[in-house]
């Protein structure tokens, strides 16, 4: 059986609550999440949980970005800014409206090969 979280609400709120019943429930060996592209504030508060966790718990902590979770299309940035993902390099980049980005879709088996040590947030586009 695969559970499933789901919430609009801050992340910063739901992570803890989340992850409260997701670590009284199951003996995690790995937490593996997405370091961006994407809000700078729901990638630092991730990161920073999930460090926290990762440190305070003794688990691997692995990442990789979102565009493996969306078949590679692009994701929202800001105003008419998208992340694109090309070569391997990630850029900001003015896109056709009509071209909308897709959801991130978890398979049901993650590929750990996808998956780095590098765990630090990609912050693409500069601070405002």
């Amino acid at each position: 059986m695969i559970d499933h979280f789901e919430s609009y609400e801050k992340t910063s709120e739901i992570l803890p609550l989340f992850f409260n019943e997701i670590l009284e429930k199951y003996k995690i060996n790995g937490l593996f999440f997405t370091n961006g592209p994407g809000s700078f504030m729901a990638i630092k508060a991730t990161y920073i949980f999930l460090r926290t966790i990762s440190i305070a718990k003794n688990i691997p902590l692995l990442a990789t970005d979102g565009f493996e979770f969306n078949n590679n299309q692009p994701i929202k940035a800001i105003g008419a800014l998208y992340f694109i993902k090309k070569d391997g390099i990630i850029c900001a980049q003015k896109i056709n409206a009509e071209n909308k980005e897709l959801n991130l879709d978890l398979p049901h088996n993650l590929d750990r090969e996808i998956f780095h040590t590098n765990t630090e947030p990609l912050y693409i586009l500069p601070a405002v």
